[in-house]
């Protein structure tokens, strides 16, 4: 019998707003953020009403980390200071890094229709954060989506996915933290093994649906993050079918010192 990995967590996204009064829940983030290194900070935005994404995200800074910006819907323009304009689209991917510092805006490209996409926030390792900051705008064509023998669409945004059937590296690569980031689109019925290394940390989050994590008595359901153990396998079933992003990574292990968009080490 395999041993499956133990839901530490199960928590719910809180609404909020940021920028200039976008809507949005923020997922986790904040105090106590050290149980999920490497990760600081995840936001699902979406609404199909204009005044509650209109205004944007007028030019701010960041600092220490990086921005993963995964685009399902809608268009949104980004500009910083070191002169990148990029054009963030459905199926899009902007990942950001701060590092020593950047001032950007993230503006939307519409007056109207669906505006919808998830921001991740990465942390850097201490030798990194007082680098060169940079800008990469993945176009959806750059991204590998990829269908299993289950029947699960997943699209491979970061890290290498494996099931034990088939292999897919995504877009990015990070070698300090090594982030997986996929998004399963699983039909009902199906179900998925993504490998992830022992001792990684594993999140998931189900944004449309619910599954089953094997092992586990609950169910996960919609807007629901699980925080799994650092060893053992996982499966998740659906039933009726489901929108599920896995984040996982190598924790960095470092003192986190964060004061809103500035994460350092002291």
């Amino acid at each position: 019998m395999p041993q499956f990995r133990n839901v530490l967590s199960i928590q719910a996204g809180q609404p909020t707003s940021d920028g200039a009064g976008v809507k949005l829940t923020r997922v986790f983030g904040g105090p106590g953020v050290e149980s999920f290194d490497p990760f600081l900070m995840l936001d699902e935005f979406g609404s199909e009403n204009p005044d509650e994404y209109i205004a944007g995200f007028p030019p701010h800074p960041h600092r220490g980390f990086e921005t993963v910006t995964y685009m399902l819907e809608g268009r949104m323009r980004h500009e910083d200071h070191m002169g990148n304009v990029g054009l963030l689209q459905g199926g899009g991917v902007q990942w950001m890094t701060a590092a020593r510092g950047v001032i950007h805006s993230e503006m939307p490209e519409q007056e109207k229709g669906a505006m919808r996409g998830f921001q991740l926030w990465l942390n850097l390792p201490a030798k990194s954060k007082m680098g060169d900051a940079g800008y990469d705008d993945i176009q959806p064509e750059r991204i590998p989506r990829i269908t299993t023998q289950n029947g699960v669409d997943v699209v491979v945004i970061a890290g290498q996915f494996d099931d034990g059937q088939m292999s897919q590296a995504g877009a990015v690569q990070r070698p300090d933290t090594e982030p997986q980031y996929f998004d399963f689109h699983m039909p009902a019925g199906s179900h998925i093994n993504p490998r992830v290394a022992e001792g990684h940390r594993v999140l998931l989050y189900v944004y449309e649906g619910e599954v089953e994590i094997a092992g586990q008595p609950q169910k996960l359901g919609t807007s629901r993050l699980a925080r799994l153990s650092e060893r053992g396998e996982i499966q998740l079933n659906t039933q009726a079918g489901a929108r599920v992003l896995l984040i996982a990574g190598k924790p960095l292990n470092e003192p986190i010192v964060q004061y809103g968009p500035f994460v350092m080490n002291s």
